[in-house]
C-alpha cells in the first residue's frame, strides 16, 4: 500500500469509492452534484492551502482523506474512507497519521470533522483518536457543514 498526494489518474476511483460507501453502505443518499469538491480536488483542497490524500494498492484506490483549510491553523477533515474489505487493516491509521503529521508541520492547530450518526464505527475511531463531540455552537470557527443529522467533532493539534 502506497499513501499519496492526489492525482488526476484516481479521480474516478476516488468518487466512485466515496460515493459507494456513502449511499450503498451507509444509504445517506448524498449525490456527486452536493460535493462539488470532488469535481476539481486541486481547485478544492490544494489550491486553497489544503490536502487530499489517497491510499492506493496495485493501481485502486482503497481510501481517501482530505483537509480544507479555513485559515488561521484551523483545519476541516473531509473525505475520510476506506474500502470495506480494507478497514481494520491499518489503512484508515496510515492516512489518518499521515494527514496529522503534515497538519502539525504546516502549524495548524485545530480539526473539526463532521460525520453522518450512523457512522459508530468511525465515531469510535475519531474519539481513540482524540477527537472531542461537540455542538455547532461550540465550532470554534465558521464552518457550514451539511444538516444531514451529523456529529461534529474537535481535535486540537
Amino acid at each position: 500500500m502506497e499513501i499519496c498526494r492526489y492525482q488526476p489518474q484516481y479521480r474516478q476511483q476516488i468518487i466512485d469509492l466515496i460515493l459507494h460507501i456513502q449511499n450503498d453502505e451507509a444509504k445517506i443518499d448524498l449525490s456527486l452534484e452536493e460535493q462539488p469538491d470532488l469535481l476539481d480536488i486541486p481547485r478544492s483542497y490544494e489550491q486553497k492551502g489544503g490536502l487530499f490524500w489517497v491510499a492506493v494498492e496495485n493501481g485502486e484506490v482503497i481510501g481517501t482523506l482530505a483537509f480544507m483549510n479555513y485559515g488561521g491553523g484551523n483545519a476541516v477533515m473531509k473525505k475520510f474512507f476506506v474500502r470495506a474489505d480494507r478497514r481494520g487493516q491499518r489503512v484508515g491509521l496510515a492516512l489518518y497519521e499521515t494527514a496529522l503529521d503534515c497538519l502539525r508541520e504546516q502549524g495548524y492547530r485545530q480539526v473539526v470533522l463532521d460525520t453522518p450518526s450512523v457512522a459508530t464505527d468511525s465515531h469510535r475511531f475519531y474519539e481513540r483518536a482524540g477527537f472531542v463531540r461537540i455542538t455547532g455552537e461550540q465550532l470554534p470557527f465558521p464552518y457550514e457543514y451539511p444538516d444531514r443529522d451529523s456529529y461534529l467533532y474537535l481535535l486540537r493539534l
